[in-house]
C-alpha cells in the first residue's frame, strides 16, 4: 500500500495521530511492464487524468508523468529504464 496525503490535511494531525506528510511537490514512481503502457495511457485519458509528460528515454523504455489531486508527480514507467 502507498499512501500520499494532502500534506494541508496530514499536517495538522489528529487525536489519534501526528501530523505528518512531505512539503512541496513530492514524485513517486511505479513500474509497469512496456505492453501495458498504451492500456495505462489509454485508462488514465479515460478517467480525466492529464499526463503532463511522454519520455521514451535513449537506452530504452519510457514513463508517463501525470499529477495526483494533491499536485504530486506520479510516475508509471518500465524498468528497463533503470537496467532492469
Amino acid at each position: 500500500m502507498l499512501l500520499l496525503f494532502d500534506p494541508r490535511e496530514s499536517g495538522r494531525g489528529g487525536d489519534d495521530i501526528p501530523p505528518h506528510g512531505a512539503t512541496g511537490s513530492s514524485h513517486v514512481a511505479f513500474a509497469v511492464e512496456q505492453i501495458d503502457m498504451d492500456l495505462w495511457s489509454s485508462h488514465l485519458a479515460a478517467v480525466g487524468v492529464a499526463i503532463e509528460k511522454v519520455v521514451d528515454w535513449p537506452q530504452g523504455g519510457r514513463s508517463l508523468y501525470f499529477r495526483d489531486p494533491a499536485g504530486n508527480s506520479l510516475e508509471l514507467t518500465t524498468p528497463s529504464i533503470w537496467g532492469l
